[in-house]
């Protein structure tokens, strides 16, 4: 942590522990967590990984989503080592593939992802897309899950709102914690209608790549004229204003990923942002909200 003295690290800290998300059960968790995609994947970067990981914990994100898909199982191993001896401080989150959705395959799957995460249970194990298994025997196989204490909540990843209506109506599906799915100022489609569905029954959208992927739309984003001049007003980079907006309204959780140590710190540090009504009129209309019903945005 040689870029942060302690003071900082309470200051960010103090920021984060103000920006909380309320899930459906009435659990709390930070509004800016961290992902794992692409972690896991090369042996050479593990420990930076795992120390990028335990900064984020420290600064307060300690919402942490892997997958048993990132790097073959890999990224759940890097989360397992950056959380020993500190499980408790944590709120794990892990998604299966679709082709575990069944009652027996969901619990052998979730019992990989435990032994390589080094715990014994799950805060909140999602579906990451939708398969070929009907909701009903998957929802059934997450809730034999709770009751064995494997998991403590469910929810999905990657669902439009059609489909959350559907897994909303089957018998326990209003124990859907959440839905993961991509967001942020260059794809915003689901402001049209899944982030209102969801707010209509206080379900929290969690979105990945919140800062969007890698490559020319990240790059289109970073540029903007108008980004960077409200960074500049806040004195913050561009990336952090992309990132201030996708958590505005506080019930959409963030998990960015970053395995640099100051990029961690620039994204926890994004709790302390407070956009202007101002600001947020700028970026509509540099980034207009959809005024139609798109296709959810995968990547």
């Amino acid at each position: 942590m040689s870029l942060l003295n302690d003071a900082k690290i309470a200051d960010i800290r103090s920021s984060l522990e103000k920006r909380v998300i309320t899930l459906p059960d009435g659990t709390t968790v930070p509004v800016l967590g961290q992902g794992t995609w692409y972690m896991g994947e090369n042996a050479r970067t593990k420990d930076q990984e795992v120390k990028a990981l335990q900064l984020g914990i420290e600064l307060g994100m300690t919402l942490i989503d892997t997958a048993e898909m990132y790097g073959g199982g890999g990224s759940e191993r890097v989360v397992g080592e950056a959380i020993k001896g500190r499980r408790d401080d944590v709120f794990l989150v892990s998604k299966f593939y679709p082709s575990n959705a069944s009652i027996s395959k969901v619990a052998a799957a979730c019992e990989n992802s435990l032994k390589r995460l080094g715990t014994d249970h799950l805060d909140l194990y999602l579906l990451h897309w939708r398969g070929s298994v009907p909701f009903e025997e998957t929802i059934e196989g997450l809730e034999k899950l709770k009751k064995e204490g494997k998991i403590l909540r469910w929810g999905v990843s990657n669902l439009d709102t059609e489909d959350m209506d559907e897994l909303y109506n089957a018998p326990n599906g209003q124990n859907c914690m959440t839905n993961q799915v991509l967001y942020h100022l260059g794809s915003r489609g689901i402001d049209f209608d899944l982030l209102p569905w969801q707010r209509e029954r206080r379900m929290p959208i969690m979105a990945y790549c919140p800062i969007a992927q890698g490559g020319s739309l990240r790059r289109q984003l970073l540029n903007n004229p108008i980004i960077q001049d409200i960074a500049e007003k806040h004195g913050v980079q561009p990336l952090q204003i992309v990132l201030a907006w996708c958590i505005r309204s506080n019930d959409v959780i963030a998990i960015p990923k970053a395995s640099q140590e100051e990029h961690v710190i620039q994204n926890a540090s994004v709790a302390a942002i407070e956009l202007t009504s101002e600001d947020l009129k700028r970026l509509d209309q540099a980034f207009p909200p959809p005024t139609r019903k798109t296709y959810l945005d995968i990547v």
